[in-house]
């Protein structure tokens, strides 16, 4: 192809509520900044175009966007050349103190809509909410890709990164990306702030793939390995030692802090001190800024992979983000997980933070037995 027209549309209230123990943003902004969540999306959507802009093959691209925060604002800071769809005017407010535009899932749709029929790809930066309102505005009718700014993120149609939604889209214009089929999914936010997860299929939609570029989509525990997880908590909870620990998300560190006798959550981070072996909740759904204030207690962290996802750390655990994971040895990172969740040999770790990430990759140790270990590539 001799241009690639690309549209680009930014969700820039995305994730605001990850770091905060949120679990999302949808209808919850003003609580998020409160907590002293600030906006990230345009800045994940600035990390996809620096990226892109290093390619030689980049100069083959022209842009389709919305105005200000929707897409304008970060295109405005590279030299690609691009065409604004000036809908309606944005005007912004402030919560806290903090400036934030005055936008809505109806500027999402009305945008994929309008650039169906004029972009050969149409890129979003947000999370499954946003990947949910595009679906309903486009159907089949252009491959979306996503820059994953949002929290969850539990669809098909994510990078694994900001920087490989650039590679993958190098590797289309290579020829050397394929149009492949994946899940649209969301979680009910309310009901995932109250410990209950309730995912919705909302159907498939084409996007990019290229190897290890694109993450897969949310997989359910397995009902058949129920034993092997009680199996595995019930060892670790008998070797943890007296300190801090950081026990992380999902129904696996769930059953731990049932095994332990604490009333944590299923689906945030727990602070948790064990003194003669006895398990204390310190802080039970914390922020990133409840574990920075335990960090120079040498904490360890408890975690567990997002099966489908291949997700240590990015995918709905922001709350270890790099100013928590900087500070803590890798050495004190302990990872359980079923043989099931680890088929594919490689995990992922993604923080924003090329320092932090580099530190984490490698190989990390992987509870998958009582009394097994595997030795598993963090990528």
């Amino acid at each position: 192809m001799e241009k690639l027209r690309l549209g680009l549309i930014v969700n820039p209230i995305a994730g605001m509520g990850g770091r905060v123990a949120l679990k999302g943003t949808d209808g919850v902004v003003e609580e998020a900044i409160r907590r002293g969540a600030r906006p990230i999306a345009q800045n994940l959507a600035r990390l996809f175009l620096h990226e892109l802009s290093h390619y030689e093959e980049s100069k083959r691209i022209e842009f389709i966007t919305g105005p200000g925060p929707l897409g304008e604002n970060v295109l405005k800071d590279f030299s690609f050349p691009f065409e604004v769809i000036r809908h309606r005017g944005i005007d912004y407010h402030e919560i806290f103190g903090v400036r934030i535009p005055d936008t809505s899932s109806k500027d999402t749709k009305r945008l994929a809509q309008e650039m169906a029929g004029k972009v050969d790809l149409l890129v979003f930066a947000g999370g499954d909410g946003t990947a949910r309102d595009i679906f309903g505005a486009v159907g089949m009718k252009v491959p979306i890709l996503g820059v994953p700014t949002g929290v969850k993120m539990f669809s098909g149609v994510f990078a694994s990164s900001p920087e490989d939604a650039a590679r993958l889209v190098v590797e289309f214009l290579r020829g050397n990306a394929e149009l492949v089929e994946r899940d649209v999914m969301d979680l009910d936010e309310e009901a995932f702030r109250q410990d209950k997860v309730k995912p919705r299929h909302y159907g498939k939609i084409l996007t990019l793939y290229a190897e290890l570029l694109l993450q897969g989509a949310k997989e359910p525990s397995k009902t058949d390995e129920a034993e092997d997880v009680e199996a595995i908590i019930d060892a670790l909870a008998e070797e943890l030692e007296d300190g801090i620990y950081f026990l992380g998300a999902g129904s696996t560190l769930k059953r731990l802090k049932d095994k332990l006798g604490i009333n944590g959550t299923l689906l945030g981070v727990d602070v948790v001190e064990i003194k003669d072996g006895k398990a204390m909740l310190l802080v039970k759904d914390a922020t990133e800024k409840d574990l920075l204030r335990f960090i120079d207690r040498n904490p360890k962290i408890v975690v567990t992979v997002i099966g489908g996802l291949n997700f240590l750390f990015g995918r709905g655990n922001q709350q270890f983000s790099a100013d928590v994971l900087r500070y803590v040895p890798k050495e004190n990172i302990i990872v359980v997980a079923t043989p099931s969740k680890v088929k594919d040999g490689f995990i992922r770790v993604y923080t924003g933070d090329r320092e932090v990430d580099g530190k984490l990759r490698g190989y990390i140790r992987i509870r998958v037995g009582p009394w097994r270990e595997r030795m598993v590539k963090v990528i």
